[in-house]
């Protein structure tokens, strides 16, 4: 009798999908056995949850407690109660540390919280699972090796997972800095996930919408350092120096927006001409920043340089123009100055003047003056 009762028992104790297959014996005349084919039988999933509970908390050491577990997390998520889905995880997996399916299972409850911290944090707990189930030795018997070889396919693709859940979460995250910090756990999990040159940008993007520019400027900073900024990342880190009066800094982040923007391809899925004006818009700012600040320390030949290759592009842009403008007045008349008179550098001085004199803003009165003083200078009228 007492053998059929621990059949009969096993039978009615199956394990949920995905599980271990964690082995146990059990005496159907305990009190324990007794409680265990009870869960068995119940068909009510409250009812069943409610003895798996009695049990748990009544028989934390006994050998059937981890396959308690397994049933428990799935029943918790499917009651919509995650928290205490996660807490019955954890119990699992300490229990059992080498288990990757549940550690899957978990994670996926995890998701369902849809707490982008709770991800964060079990997508780096699971991660380290699969890692250890994946370094796994392969054992000299074959037939372990067959499943040896089940476990550890099954442990690397799972640990590619657990970066896409963060991936994910990172993208679902309404809040710019938590998008910040989930891209940075990204980053230290993985430097060459495939999304991530993508994600690194939404964030940027999602930093300046907040109006968080020190962390967007920090961002930005990091991948300028690692060669891989964006040139949106360059420009704005360029205005930003420009803002500071640092303008040896304004003129390398401009520069390099200049590169990356002449060697970039149009994105796939924007059109040639939102992709030329968008282009054009970047180039325009650039060259001003990189020409503006050459001319704002007197280095009038590289301000002339860069400020008449920009031209074409903020063409339409009045206050670009005026500035460029006004700069490109300034160094043509130190250029033609600084010598014996070149006449072609002063007559494009007078004519940059003329251009900045008609357009209204900051530099209009001061181009009015210069082209005044010139025109008295050389006698051109």
């Amino acid at each position: 009798m007492k053998l059929a009762g621990i059949v009969l028992v096993a039978i009615l104790l199956p394990a949920p999908v995905g599980a271990q297959g964690h082995k146990f014996t059990i005496n159907a005349e305990t009190p324990e056995g007794q409680l265990l084919s009870q869960i068995g039988q119940e068909q009510d999933a409250a009812k069943k949850l409610e003895l798996m509970e009695q049990f748990a908390g009544k028989y934390p050491k006994h050998e059937a407690v981890v396959w308690v577990y397994e049933q428990m997390y799935p029943a918790y998520q499917k009651a919509g109660q995650l928290d205490k889905g996660l807490d019955i995880c954890d119990k699992l997996l300490t229990a059992d540390p080498l288990d990757a399916r549940s550690a899957h299972a978990c994670l996926k409850v995890a998701e369902a919280t849809k707490n982008p911290d709770t991800v964060k944090t079990w997508a780096a707990r699971t991660s380290g699972i699969a890692r250890k189930v994946a370094a796994l030795p392969k054992p000299k018997d074959e037939d372990a090796a067959e499943e040896w070889k089940e476990r550890t396919d099954f442990a690397r693709q799972f640990d590619i997972y657990t970066e896409y859940a963060v991936y994910a979460a990172a993208l679902a995250a309404p809040d710019a800095k938590k998008k910040a910090e989930l891209l940075d756990a990204l980053e230290q999990r993985n430097e060459k996930y495939e999304h991530l040159p993508a994600l690194r940008d939404q964030v940027f993007r999602a930093l300046l919408a907040a109006n968080d520019v020190p962390a967007a400027l920090a961002l930005a900073d990091k991948a300028m350092e690692k060669n891989i900024a964006t040139e949106d990342m360059l420009l704005v880190s360029a205005d930003a120096a420009f803002n500071k009066k640092d303008y040896e800094r304004t003129q390398s982040c401009a520069a390099k927006t200049v590169a990356a923007l002449e060697g970039k391809a149009r994105p796939e899925g924007t059109s040639d001409a939102d992709w030329e004006a968008r282009r054009n818009s970047l180039l325009a700012r650039a060259y001003w920043l990189e020409g503006v600040s050459y001319g704002i320390q007197n280095k009038y030949a590289q301000s002339d340089k860069t400020l008449r290759a920009g031209l074409p592009f903020m063409k339409g842009n009045d206050q670009l123009l005026s500035g460029a403008y006004f700069y490109l007045g300034l160094a043509n008349f130190k250029l033609g100055d600084l010598k014996t008179p070149v006449r072609d550098r002063i007559i494009d001085a007078v004519r940059f003047n003329e251009l900045c004199a008609g357009i209204p803003g900051q530099f209009q009165a001061m181009a009015q003056r210069n082209l005044k003083a010139i025109r008295a200078q050389y006698r051109i009228q």
